[in-house]
């Protein structure tokens, strides 16, 4: 009676919310948009280039500058806002075929650093070849960023064990999306990945290019398709690691193809954790395994776990386990912190891991900072659902089969409580040449969103890591074939003769 009392009251204080929320000018129409503006006075400027103030950016030689760009592309002669770029330069001009411009995904994530990474992963002759290009997108970063002033970092979220725990999601959710709208006004809804593709053409351009090469993984497979979509001959070498399907991008899909993915790996996860259950305790085999896991998230719910002053509920014990289990390799740290979790809540003295602790102040306190410009763009770039009861039948369906993380993937966001969109969504039907990675047991973004990524660009290769569980391959995991597929390509800009598969090394 009080689950449903409250689910039904939430209920209807989001709808009124919602609908607050609603009372926006209406998107500016496709036609509006379809003329090219002027936007003379901003590829005409000079940047300045300078010492990036991060010490691994400025060890590897590379300098940053700020790009001014049109806040509003159909108002070019209005406000105006900053991208911040890093710029590592070809270390053999000579060679030099072009720049490469990059995003490491999210949305929300800064990229100023990633041509580090995926860098590193190139081959001498291969790095010779480009200017790698870092960009923190707008509102994000040090790109004018989104601060909608969340109590706590991280806008997903479980939506917990029954419907007074869905009641207080959905409570939240909306209170996120109000923030946002309060703090940050119609600026908000300029940031998205349409504007972000404008952004990129606008560097290009600056920088004196025809073309542009792109390395993006996860989410910025994404934003690489839409500027394939948007700029298809300013489209040069394109790699898309860890793909995402442009018709299911968004808070919602893109999210729910998660749930089965994250269940498969945590039994794999539980299968190992289950033989070493003389170090973890939670059982000898995986159901075992899967059972003491969904003890502690009842748990939780009945009683918060304390750590270190930050107080665990049924929404954040599957997140814990979300944020670790995208690589096999941290199977270890996953299964600890779970132990931690799992002693705090008997009682017992316990030391966290450091990093559990700086994870748990980011999604609790929202230290250092939140994470509200993630939603600033997915919320952008695609209208979802708002009937709050319409995730709740998606929630209590998923359970049988995602007992762990069903009630993550089907959870409302607060995408449910935005304005809507200033633009459609981009439909991704292109025939770039562009070569794709995707690992078969990817919890982020599927085998099977790597599979629409490959059918939405019809020219496109996919390079397969069969039987790996890893989100983002080249710079992350290493291995011998799909390294050399990806330099083989940037070296010659010829994609391989059909698609391939790869083993693990």
């Amino acid at each position: 009676m009080r689950a449903g009392k409250a689910l039904a009251a939430t209920v209807i204080a989001a709808g009124s919310i919602a609908g607050l929320l609603a009372l926006t000018p209406l998107p500016i129409a496709d036609a509006d948009r379809s003329a090219a503006p002027d936007l003379s006075r901003f590829t005409s400027q000079q940047l300045t280039w300078k010492a990036c103030d991060v010490e691994e950016i400025d060890k590897a030689g590379a300098q940053c500058a700020d790009v001014t760009v049109p806040l509003d592309y159909s108002d070019p002669g209005g406000r105006t806002m900053t991208v911040a770029i890093s710029r590592y330069p070809s270390p053999d001009p000579g060679k030099r075929h072009g720049i490469m411009l990059s995003n490491p995904g999210g949305p929300g994530g800064a990229g100023l650093d990633f041509p580090l990474t995926f860098g590193a992963a190139m081959t001498p002759d291969v790095r010779a070849q480009y200017d790698l290009i870092g960009m923190d997108p707008r509102g994000i970063g040090r790109s004018a960023p989104i601060n909608c002033e969340w109590p706590e970092g991280f806008g997903l979220q479980s939506a917990g064990v029954d419907a007074a725990s869905y009641a207080e999601s959905v409570t939240r959710q909306a209170d996120l999306a109000l923030r946002c709208a309060n703090t940050e006004g119609d600026r908000l809804r300029h940031i998205s990945t349409r504007n972000t593709a404008r952004d990129m053409d606008l560097i290009r351009a600056v920088l004196g290019e025809q073309r542009i090469s792109f390395f993006g993984t996860s989410y910025g497979t994404y934003l690489g398709s839409v500027y394939t979509q948007m700029f298809p001959e300013r489209s040069d070498r394109i790699v898309l690691d860890s793909a995402v399907d442009p018709a299911r991008y968004g808070a919602v899909q893109m999210v729910q193809d998660m749930g089965p993915a994250n269940e498969a790996v945590f039994g794999s996860w539980a299968d190992w954790t289950a033989a070493r259950d003389s170090e973890y305790h939670f059982g000898t085999t995986r159901d075992q395994v899967r059972d003491s896991i969904l003890g502690l998230v009842r748990r939780a719910a009945e009683q918060p776990i304390v750590i270190e002053g930050l107080a665990v509920d049924d929404h954040w014990v599957p997140m814990i386990m979300f944020t670790g289990i995208d690589d096999p390799r941290n199977y270890g740290p996953v299964a600890a912190n779970m132990r931690t979790l799992a002693d705090a809540a008997e009682g017992k003295a316990v030391q966290p891991d450091p990093q559990l602790v700086k994870d748990l102040k980011f999604i609790l306190r929202s230290e250092p900072a939140d994470n509200s410009g993630q939603f600033a763009v997915m919320c952008g770039d695609r209208a979802v659902e708002r009937d709050p009861t319409w995730y709740w039948r998606n929630i209590e369906a998923a359970r049988a089969a995602q007992p762990v993380f069903g009630a993550f993937a089907n959870n409302i966001t607060p995408c449910a409580f935005w304005a809507p969109p200033l633009e459609d969504a981009t439909v991704v039907d292109n025939s770039v040449p562009t070569l794709i990675v995707q690992s078969t047991g990817d919890t982020r973004t599927t085998y099977a969103n790597a599979e629409g990524m490959h059918r939405a660009l019809s020219a496109s290769r996919l390079v397969t890591l069969e039987n790996v569980a890893i989100h983002y391959i080249f710079g992350r995991y290493p291995n011998t074939c799909t390294y050399a597929a990806v330099n083989d390509y940037l070296r010659t800009g010829v994609l391989p003769a059909a698609d391939m598969t790869c083993q693990a090394d």
